[in-house]
């Protein structure tokens, strides 16, 4: 008994937040921890955290409170916790949009990269390159050469500039050698929407939008973006499968937090993220809206988030692709 308060002792030692440059004071978490999501409710970004938020909360301790801050691009909350005192009680969630931003924001105040710090990849939401289903493309080589017979004469739609449904099918036509018209929705409901009227030819979708229609028999499903076949689709090849090896592009959400919040409070926010994300009822609901749970540790998270940072940026470089 006494060994396992002692271990407990030590354990909130190390948790324990200097109150000044001398002593420290209460242990950390002593308050709820609030997560800043940098998205509005109910979207990708946000459903998640929510899903998450009760197994993270037993592994903390503590209570967890969910706070929106969306706008530009996710920039508009990520700026407000890099700017938050770095106590472990201001948490980002954001996603692929905070490693690119500085490319498409001009005079944004932080970078990412030394003003946050990365927790863990939350999860992955793969995109789903679809055409309605009486195109007459059946595969995704079809479409290729659909493009190059007419160069800039397809047009596919995209939920914006800068989100990974653009730079998916950019990255895509560069290494084919084709050429095709980007047509920017508002959001990726209305892409759809525009793929259905035939307004464009295809769209690089994430599954909530792109995956019900495909089972329904209204889109035709071409590719999967990642480097994996979906289990919920499993006859739909990858992109990398038909011509183009190596490509493996998805959107992602990632927890970080200001950067120099001690790294106890960094490894324990990132054990409760590891928890949730295998948690068994938390995987079900995330599979039911197309997304991959994660959970990793900082130091893999970090790693992927440089590579993500290099990958999409030399994307936008490639393309020319600027700010509207």
């Amino acid at each position: 008994m006494v060994q396992g308060w002692t271990r407990r002792a030590a354990t909130l030692a190390a948790l324990a937040i200097p109150a000044t440059g001398l002593a420290q004071t209460q242990p950390w978490p002593g308050r709820p921890v609030r997560i800043v999501v940098a998205w509005p409710p109910g979207g990708g970004a946000d459903t998640p955290i929510r899903l998450a938020q009760a197994a993270m909360q037993g592994v903390i301790g503590q209570s967890i409170v969910i706070e929106n801050r969306a706008g530009a691009s996710g920039s508009v909350g990520a700026g407000h916790v890099a700017q938050a005192a770095p106590d472990g009680y201001t948490v980002l969630a954001d996603t692929a949009a905070l490693s690119i931003n500085h490319l498409l924001i001009p005079g944004l105040p932080y970078d990412a990269a030394t003003a946050l710090t990365p927790v863990s990849l939350i999860a992955l939401s793969p995109l789903l390159l679809v055409v309605r289903a009486d195109h007459p493309s059946k595969t995704l080589q079809d479409l290729v050469a659909r493009m190059k017979a007419a160069p800039g004469r397809v047009a596919y739609g995209h939920s914006g500039t800068g989100t990974v449904t653009q730079l998916a099918p950019a990255d895509m036509l560069r290494r084919a050698g084709a050429d095709a018209n980007g047509v920017a929705y508002r959001g990726g409901a209305a892409s759809i929407a525009g793929l259905l009227a035939g307004d464009v030819e295809f769209v690089f979708s994430t599954l909530p939008q792109s995956a019900p229609q495909v089972v329904e028999g209204r889109l035709r499903g071409l590719a999967v973006s990642i480097g994996q076949r979906l289990g919920n689709l499993p006859d739909i090849p990858t992109v990398a499968e038909q011509g183009f090896a190596g490509y493996d592009l998805a959107d992602w959400l990632g927890m970080y937090v200001p950067a120099g919040t001690p790294a106890p409070i960094v490894a324990k926010l990132a054990e409760a993220a590891g928890v949730a994300m295998r948690d068994a009822e938390v995987v079900r609901r995330m599979g039911a809206i197309g997304m991959l749970p994660r959970g990793t540790t900082p130091a893999e998270f970090a790693a992927f988030f440089a590579a993500q940072r290099k990958l999409l940026g030399d994307i936008i470089r490639e393309n020319g692709i600027k700010a509207e």
